[in-house]
């Protein structure tokens, strides 16, 4: 089966949509438009879409069959959910997080992490930078709503 589009995300489908399978992302395949997958039932599918497409999100739906859809599911991303206590150390954090060119996504607290937080990949040299400063976070898994992207940069 091939994929040239996506058919909408599940979660605007309605209450009697049905997911027949699923096809589990990391956060790198998520960015690819073309490449060849499995699902988790073992039907293999090759993905073709559109440049429009700048990354696959959790619950895209990929195909439909006679028993149901088939979305895509986002593997959880293990990460550092950072939560400064004032503006002054949000400000520090940013600044030191910035000249390593890692990427950080924030959010709010209507989010799944239900407080004003910077969001970064797992790194045990970031882990201790934020030990040392003192900063309040907590490492987990998380199903990322956004990839990761590596970020290219000289000087």
């Amino acid at each position: 089966m091939i994929v040239t589009e996506l058919r909408g995300n599940i979660r605007d489908a309605g209450e009697g949509a049905r997911v027949a399978d699923r096809v589990v992302f990391d956060n790198e395949s998520r960015l690819k438009r073309i490449q060849r997958v499995t699902t988790a039932g073992g039907v293999e599918m090759g993905l073709q879409l559109d440049k429009s497409v700048r990354e696959l999100e959790d619950g895209d739906i990929l195909a439909e069959t006679e028993n149901g859809y088939v979305i895509a599911e986002m593997a959880p991303l293990d990460v550092l959910v950072i939560a400064p206590k004032t503006i002054e150390e949000a400000l520090e954090v940013a600044h030191s997080l910035g000249n390593r060119h890692l990427q950080a996504q924030f959010f709010g607290k209507d989010s799944q992490f239900n407080a004003e937080v910077m969001v970064v990949r797992y790194d045990h040299t970031v882990e201790h930078h934020l030990d040392h400063m003192s900063v309040d976070y907590h490492r987990g898994d998380y199903v990322m709503p956004k990839a990761f992207r590596h970020a290219e940069h000289t000087h």
